[in-house]
């Protein structure tokens, strides 16, 4: 099994072979229809990486209140039933052999699911030949109550990472997700918020879309494994979080959903969503403090934005946030800590207090952006 890390020392067998000129791939695209046969006009081999939100076949029965007898907005639309386990297996097949037709042989594939489906899917994209390189489990900091107090609180979501086989090349931005999380390795249990706030797509008060993903979690996952100009197909595209983070990231997307609404949603806010500077989309290619949460917590959730200009409190370095959470000052880079060390010449530095930015024109440490995120993820 090969990675092929984003380093300068990258060899010469792991440089990509040529595929399908974008030219013909419909970009920025979201294809109407069902997934299958959308993902059927796609040429072979064409795709980077597949992200996949599919129907998680909920089994719900009846519907379901608050306490207060409210009623809680839960996924009954109809895109999520199907009448027996078999014909929920058979769709999972069809898609699952599509997506591994279209992707690159150093392609990646995501899935996420509940327990509802995961363990279902994971045995079919595993009988399809695909390998599976990590379970995440994305541990929502904010999840909602189990409000029967029947059994325990559903707390997290599992992502399904894979490679197209045992012995593919697969991509993994290692560097970029240690920066990210402050200088320690990249975890498998993903400790992020579900979607809310203005992040939220409602319309009349209603969540546009029931299951609508956090950005955060996609940024992680296309940063992680993909690089600028990567092509990303997202099957299952609902309100378009997948196509707002890769066009933020500098990558290139295709999307495929059937609902009308969902799709309107999803171009609106795409067209809105501004592409980083090509300085802000570096990541960093080859000391901690404050371990409740990394400073790329910050950046992947908005709190403070890659491109940001962050500087000492005397003004005497100037460094740009890049998408990793990385800073960059001329030539020089490294974590909020580690800059600061080096340009001080001095044995340590707390970043969060050495670092500051500006906010409606006062300078505040970035440690200020921390506590809003705390006071977030709190709430």
């Amino acid at each position: 099994m090969g990675v092929i890390e984003t380093t300068k020392s990258r060899v010469k067998a792991a440089v990509k072979p040529a595929h399908t000129p974008k030219e013909l791939l419909p970009l920025g695209q979201i294809l109407d229809g069902d997934c299958v046969a959308a993902m059927r006009r796609l040429p072979d081999a064409s795709v980077d990486l597949v992200f996949a939100d599919p129907p998680y076949n909920l089994q719900l029965g009846g519907d379901l209140n608050r306490p207060d007898g409210s009623h809680v907005d839960a996924v009954t639309d109809h895109w999520d039933q199907f009448d027996s386990f078999k014909i929920y297996d058979d769709f999972t097949r069809e898609w699952l052999t599509e997506a591994k037709r279209v992707l690159k042989p150093d392609g990646g594939l995501w899935v996420i699911g509940s327990y509802h489906n995961i363990y279902r899917v994971g045995a079919i994209l595993q009988d399809l030949g695909f390998w599976i390189l990590n379970d995440i489990v994305w541990r929502k900091s904010n999840p909602m109550p189990n409000f029967r107090g029947t059994r325990f609180t559903n707390a997290h979501e599992t992502l399904l990472w894979c490679s197209q086989g045992e012995k593919a090349k697969y991509h993994f931005n290692y560097r970029a997700m240690k920066t990210l999380n402050d200088e320690l390795q990249m975890r498998s249990d993903w400790v992020l918020p579900i979607c809310n706030g203005a992040e939220r797509l409602k319309e009349g008060g209603h969540k546009v879309h029931p299951t609508q993903k956090p950005e955060s979690l996609l940024y992680r996952v296309l940063l992680s494994t993909t690089e600028r100009g990567d092509v990303v197909l997202d099957p299952f595209f609902g309100t378009g979080t997948t196509g707002a983070v890769a066009k933020r990231l500098g990558r290139e997307w295709i999307g495929c959903e059937r609902e009308g609404n969902y799709r309107d949603a999803a171009i609106k806010r795409i067209e809105k969503e501004l592409p980083l500077d090509e300085s802000a989309l570096t990541t960093m290619q080859a000391g901690r403090s404050a371990p409740k949460v990394a400073f790329g917590a910050l950046v992947e959730n908005g709190f403070i934005k890659p491109g940001t200009k962050v500087f000492d409190k005397k003004r005497r370095w100037t460094a740009t946030v890049r998408a990793d959470g990385s800073l960059a000052h001329e030539k020089q880079t490294g974590s909020i800590h580690g800059l600061g060390k080096e340009l001080q010449g001095a044995p340590s530095c707390n970043g969060w207090t050495f670092w500051h930015y500006e906010v409606e024109g006062e300078a505040k440490p970035i440690d200020a952006a921390r506590q809003l995120y705390l006071l977030a993820v709190e709430d």
